[in-house]
């Protein structure tokens, strides 16, 4: 159980920042490096959550609200933003759980920084998130701020692409290629991109470590070095992308068969396993929120969560989507030049 605890840990990316640092920081010292970085704020988990969930959100949405319609896929989005802003919460209520209980071995978790993704293994999605675990405490709502925050940049774009395209986005779920060609689509597909690296460098950041660890390389000081020794990670990932892209109906099925279990199904139940018992509740470092009150609201909230998503998002969701796929399937091509999008008209002669 111990050894099982450690690999967890292992696989939530610590990372032992080099050199000493104060025991005691001046919080009112304002400089450049503090506003930008501070290694552990909620600014910085917001920023991290936030700049994960918006490219592709951008590309696929308008795919989603042609196949649930407009009222219901907005209602849908907020509701499943909050199923996912609930299992972040149940996420951080358990490390926070496991940090106590490690704390009373006299574990030192000062220069501690932790990356949890709502995953297990390395199976990356999109809901991550970045955390120092200096104040643990205060990173609970995090996700649904950033969420919150990205449905503003998210839901106007899909709306006006629905609105503009309709139906048209059945077949289309790459929604840049039913744009004319012009400056603005190509700079929205460039500014698409540049995030879509930066999102890669979010995701594959704990197999970056795990890499590293493996090669011994880790607690190399040289960046150069250590941006050699991830070339192979990075590579095969990029060519697999550019093999077939990830979205549209690719990512429905995805996300059915594999993230309803990482990123809902999983987190509520591991709450649930870890609180089963009078006293785990009765110790536990962090009680059930103010709107729930008790343990049996928490249970009744997960136990929910668990079933609607294994029944709706599982298995409607995945049978739907796997359907899709195989209608589709001819439409993707290896290496495309332009991902699903529609044949060159050419001239008829007569």
């Amino acid at each position: 159980m111990r050894q099982g605890e450690e690999e967890m840990v292992s696989s939530f990316n610590e990372i032992g920042n080099e050199g000493k640092e104060e025991e005691t920081r001046d919080e009112s010292k304002f400089n450049i490096k503090s506003l930008l970085w501070h290694g552990g704020s909620v600014w910085d988990a917001w920023f991290s959550c936030a700049s994960n969930q918006v490219a592709q959100v951008l590309l696929t949405l308008p795919y989603s609200f042609s196949q649930m319609g407009m009222a219901s896929g907005v209602v849908l989005q907020f509701f499943y933003g909050l199923l996912g802003s609930w299992t972040a919460y149940l996420i951080s209520c358990l490390y926070v759980e496991y940090r106590t209980r490690k704390e009373k071995e006299n574990v030192s978790f000062k220069n501690h920084v932790i990356q949890v993704r709502l995953s297990i293994s390395l199976i990356l999605k999109t809901h991550e998130i970045m955390h120092a675990m200096w104040k643990p405490q205060k990173f609970k709502y995090i996700y649904l701020y950033a969420t919150l925050y990205v449905f503003t940049l998210t839901l106007p774009s899909a709306i006006a692409m629905y609105w503009a395209f309709g139906d048209q986005l059945l077949t289309h779920s790459n929604a840049f290629s039913l744009l004319p060609h012009t400056g603005w689509r190509d700079a929205a597909v460039i500014l698409m991109l540049i995030h879509q690296f930066i999102t890669f460098g979010f995701a594959c950041t704990p197999l970056y470590f795990v890499w590293e660890k493996v090669l011994g390389m880790h607690d190399t000081k040289s960046i150069f070095l250590r941006a050699l020794i991830r070339l192979p990670v990075v590579i095969p990932i990029w060519f697999f992308a550019i093999i077939f892209p990830f979205f549209g109906p690719i990512n429905s099925a995805v996300g059915a068969l594999l993230v309803s279990f990482t990123v809902y199904i999983i987190p509520a139940l591991a709450h649930m396993l870890t609180y089963r018992s009078a006293s785990a509740r009765q110790s536990a470092a962090e009680k059930p929120p103010i709107f729930i009150r008790s343990w049996t609201g928490m249970y009744v909230v997960n136990s929910f969560i668990v079933i609607w998503v294994l029944v709706v998002g599982f298995g409607l969701g995945g049978w739907a989507s796997v359907t899709n796929f195989i209608n589709q399937v001819d439409t993707f091509g290896l290496f495309a030049k332009c991902y699903q999008c529609p044949a060159p008209v050419t001239a008829k002669h007569h």
